[in-house]
């Protein structure tokens, strides 16, 4: 290597010596001249690297490095802010601050260390906000059996908080989804034809009216539970899939999901935005409901039915509904 590194620094010699421009950069002293070397991380030299000189109301000028990465500029005006920018296929650009030349000098900037491109890239794609917004871009295509929004699920382990406009998004693309109106339409038929609380009455208008009950429960608790509360309170409405570990620990887990919450600090903490969501939706829809049907004894059982549902559907989605949902990027289960 110090072979190769002194093999520069002879070339750099010649290169100043026998460059084209070689009679101005000596005879006129009012010009000056930029060698240096350009090497990688570990100090391996670079050749084919591209050096351009500019600056205000100076002409571009650029140059390559030779088989040793070296490189010499001459014919450079002198009391001019000039800045310099270096490039190499695979690494990261450089630039340098301002530089100022004195009539006849020769700067020499040694060894100009690149950066590899890919770690600059890696280092930026791991910025917790476009990890989120990857994470909710992700979420928004997993369905299960392709059909069905699963939006709600969390399978990467990496935890970054949700900003407000992408738990609102999440809550919108859920409420307006073909396959949210299609479930508040199979509900509705199934209460028209057992013909139980609500009790509405028959045919188009009844069936209307179940509709309605049924899809504003159903809004309600995703954009209350999903979004206003937890922006308030500033949790995290996911559910976030365990995958490893004991079946216990994930059965635990599973069932506990709908009383502790992860916060937007990462730190475990009760779940008050589910459970306010659910009474919530719950009250909401019990005034939809005819007066027979209503009451705050149905708002609360309404809110348990509901949060047993949660229970459920989180033990599904831990043992189950991730086997089945497309476009999650999860690893399958052993």
């Amino acid at each position: 290597m110090r072979i190769r590194r002194l093999l520069g620094l002879v070339a750099l010699t010649l290169i100043a010596a026998l460059a084209d421009g070689q009679q101005g950069a000596v005879g006129d002293p009012a010009v000056a001249s930029i060698t240096g070397v350009v090497v990688d991380p570990q100090d391996a030299l670079i050749p084919g690297a591209t050096i351009h000189v500019g600056g205000d109301r100076v002409p571009d000028r650029s140059a390559s490095t030779d088989g040793v990465g070296a490189f010499a500029i001459n014919d450079l005006p002198s009391g001019t802010a000039l800045r310099l920018t270096v490039r190499a296929e695979g690494f990261g650009e450089w630039h340098s601050e301002e530089v100022v030349l004195t009539p006849g000098e020769m700067l020499d900037l040694k060894s100009i260390k690149l950066v590899v491109a890919v770690a600059v890239s890696a280092v930026a794609a791991a910025t917790p906000e476009k990890v989120a917004v990857e994470q909710v871009e992700l979420a928004e295509r997993q369905r299960v059996f392709g059909i069905f929004p699963n939006f709600y699920v969390a399978y990467d382990s990496r935890f970054v908080p949700l900003s407000p406009k992408l738990k609102f998004r999440l809550a919108v693309r859920t409420s307006t989804d073909a396959a949210t109106f299609a479930g508040a339409g199979f509900l509705a038929g199934i209460d028209q034809a057992s013909d139980v609380a609500p009790h509405y009455e028959q045919g188009a208008s009844g069936y209307a009216k179940r509709f309605g009950a049924s899809y504003t429960g159903t809004v309600t608790s995703v954009v209350l539970g999903g979004a206003v509360f937890p922006v308030l309170l500033h949790q995290d409405p996911r559910y976030f899939y365990r995958g490893t570990g004991s079946k216990k620990s994930r059965v635990l887990h599973a069932v506990l999901s709908p009383f502790i919450a992860r916060g937007d600090n990462g730190r475990h903490q009760a779940n008050i935005s589910s459970m306010a969501g659910d009474i919530s939706s719950s009250a909401m829809t019990n005034l939809y409901y005819p007066k027979i049907d209503r009451g705050v004894g149905l708002v609360f059982r309404g809110t348990l039915e509901i949060t047993g549902a949660r229970m459920v559907t989180a033990l599904l989605q831990e043992f189950v509904l991730g086997r089945l949902t497309t476009n999650s990027g999860r690893a399958r289960d052993r």
